[in-house]
């Protein structure tokens, strides 16, 4: 059994959290206290049993007025595969003109999520 504290990130409030888990294989959350909401909770199961983040980085564009765009994923994918999405990212190069919104990755790793761009190049002229 173990206790972990957290400041909840869902809403402004940064609530702080205390919870007690029990540390088998699988950790399992035995008593939650600090939440404010409902959310609060969500997000500290989700953080104990599979956390999850967004990334962002950026990719290689040919053609364009820039050589480079920010990227970032559309979805959350689970903290263990951000080192394998990065990976693929990094083989990324895409052509001009590029769009806000663009898709430039699908499913990297098997992750649910798509890598889209965050920045706009123009074809150079």
């Amino acid at each position: 059994m173990s206790t972990k504290e957290f400041t909840c990130v869902v809403c402004p409030n940064g609530c702080p959290i205390v919870v007690n888990i029990d540390d088998d294989e699988t950790p399992v959350i035995t008593h939650i206290e600090g939440s404010t909401c409902k959310k609060g909770e969500e997000w500290v199961h989700q953080e104990i049993e599979n956390p999850m983040r967004t990334i962002s980085s950026s990719v290689v564009v040919t053609g364009g007025d820039c050589i480079l765009a920010s990227v970032r994923t559309n979805r959350p994918i689970p903290l263990g595969r951000i080192m394998k999405v990065m990976e693929e990212i990094k083989q990324v190069t895409v052509i001009a003109p590029l769009a806000i919104g663009d898709v430039v990755l699908r499913n990297p790793a098997g992750c649910d999520t798509e890598i889209v761009a965050t920045r706009s190049v123009a074809k150079a002229q």
